[in-house]
Order: structure tokens, then sequence, then C-alpha cells
């Protein structure tokens, strides 16, 4: 039996690719009205142009009426934090940092109804210190820091949203079943098939991405190969649609270190160890195509 997700209004909290993508397949597909919030306006006109054109790609493509495009943009309205206190679900999607989601999920356990669902787009930090951030100090075994910490789950889509096709469901220790239920029922909205892991660092897409991924760079790294003889070899031998040191740059440098920081803080594992090229480039500037350069140029 389906469960209904009972989510009216969606808030989603960051207007870069991933959030634009939420708010668009979540428009599209689910047809509920997303509010979206940024701190940055240059990112809200960045990411509403995003939109925009993935609405007129579609549209040319005949994949949607252009009446629909219109419905679905008209669904997606920009508010200040204040005006998320009234949504259903939020989806936060700002950058792979835990202090930062940390403080956004205190600000969200305060500013939004006790039965609003709080989820996290995070690809790798632990939703049970995002949901023990919603509770007061000293309240975490009281019914009410229970209740707070129990509304919050990992909601992990996957970039571009709208191509693929995968959610992964993840459940604090603290997450009851309605919140997992619901949030399970809008990803299936969403048009998506949805996949449960256990809250450990990386959950299962990145804990067997990121080493995969970590390791092409060390290949680089030490020599071993070329760059050109890297990918290709895992295109032609292993019939990739893209080899891992492309893949790095369109997922973007800094978020593979990010999420290989946080395997390697979260299991002491010398695996998990991030290349010292990944954070060279890193500190150079160079995230790959998001920035121009990274293993290829993209100017």
């Amino acid at each position: 039996m389906s469960v209904a997700h009972g989510i009216r209004t969606l808030g989603v909290l960051g207007a870069g690719q991933m959030g634009i993508g939420i708010a668009y397949v979540s428009a599209l597909h689910a047809r509920v009205p997303v509010l979206l919030h940024d701190r940055a306006p240059a990112q809200i006109k960045s990411g509403l142009a995003l939109m925009d054109k993935l609405l007129a790609k579609d549209v040319a493509k005949g994949k949607i009426a252009a009446a629909d495009a219109d419905d679905v943009r008209g669904r997606v309205n920009v508010v200040d934090f204040k005006g998320l206190r009234d949504v259903d679900m939020v989806v936060e999607a700002v950058s792979e940092n835990l202090p930062l989601k940390q403080g956004i999920f205190r600000e969200l356990a305060a500013e939004l109804a006790p039965s609003a669902i709080l989820a996290s787009n995070t690809s790798s930090i632990s939703i049970t210190k995002l949901a023990a951030a919603t509770v007061p100090d000293g309240k975490a075994a009281s019914e009410e820091g229970m209740k707070s910490a129990s509304r919050v789950v990992g909601l992990h889509f996957f970039n571009p949203v709208p191509v693929m096709k995968l959610v992964e469901l993840i459940s604090a220790l603290q997450t009851s079943k309605e919140t997992l239920d619901r949030a399970r029922a809008f990803a299936v909205a969403c048009g998506k098939e949805v996949t449960t892991s256990q809250d450990v660092p990386g959950f299962v897409s990145n804990a067997l991405l990121m080493p995969f991924l970590n390791e092409a760079i060390m290949c680089l790294e030490k020599g071993i190969a070329t760059r050109d003889d890297i990918d290709k070899t895992l295109k032609l031998g292993m019939n990739h649609p893209m080899g891992p040191l492309q893949l790095a740059d369109f997922i973007g440098l800094d978020t593979c270190l990010a999420i290989q920081q946080t395997l390697y803080a979260g299991t002491s594992d010398s695996k998990y160890r991030p290349s010292i090229l990944l954070e060279r480039m890193v500190d150079a500037g160079w995230l790959g195509k998001k920035s121009g350069k990274g293993f290829y140029d993209y100017a």
C-alpha cells in the first residue's frame, strides 16, 4: 500500500545546480509549489536561468508542452528564510560542510512547524549529526528532543537531478518511520527510484564511487598512466560512459575532496585518504567543469 507524502508546499534551501534540479523535478513531476531560498542573489539569478534553460530544452524536445513549462515555472517562487516557515518539507542543498549544515538545521528546527520534514541532500555527511543539531542542548533524550530529531532524513538526489533516476534515502538514528515513508513517497512522486542506506560515511553511493575516483587521481599523481589513458581504460575496457577523471570534473573537484575528507575523518581508514593532487587542484581553484578547468579544460 502506497503512503501519501502529504507535501503540499516544498521548500528548497540552496539554488545551486542540485537545489534547482530538486525544485525542477518537484514542480514538474510532484506538481507541488516550491519556495526557493538562497542567501546569494547572484546564485538565485543563475539558478532560475538554469531552470528556464531546462524547461526550454524539454519543450524543444517535445517532452512537455509550453503551457506545462509555464505552469512549472509558476510553481517556483523565491522567498527569504522566514518565507519557508509554512512548508511541509524542506530539502537542504548547500555545500558539503558539516558546521554550515548543522547551523541551517538548527535554524530550520526553530523556524518551521514541528510537523515539517527536514531533509538533507548531503552525499556523505552524517544525518544523525544533522538531526542532533535540531535538538536544544541537554534535551536529546527528552520527548521534545526526540520529536524534533525524528523528522530529519537524508534525501540524496543525484546530479543532474532531472536526468538521474535515483534517490538515496538515509535514516538517522533518530528518524521516525513516518518521516522515512513520507520522504520515500515524495521521491517517488518526483519520478525517482529509491534505495536505502544506513547512516555511514558516504552512504552506499559515495562510499563506493569516491574511492574509485580517488584511486584514478592517484594513478595520475604517481605517473602510472596519462589522463587520457586512465579515462580510456575505463570507457573502453569497462564500458563506462565517461572516465573517472572526467566524471570527477563533472561532479566538481571541491565536492569530491569534501566527500573524501568526510570518508577519511569518519572511518580513520587510510584507503580513504584524499589524493594530494586532488587537494592541490582544489587549492588552485581548478574545480572541474564549473570553474572552466580541472583535469580537462572547459573554457
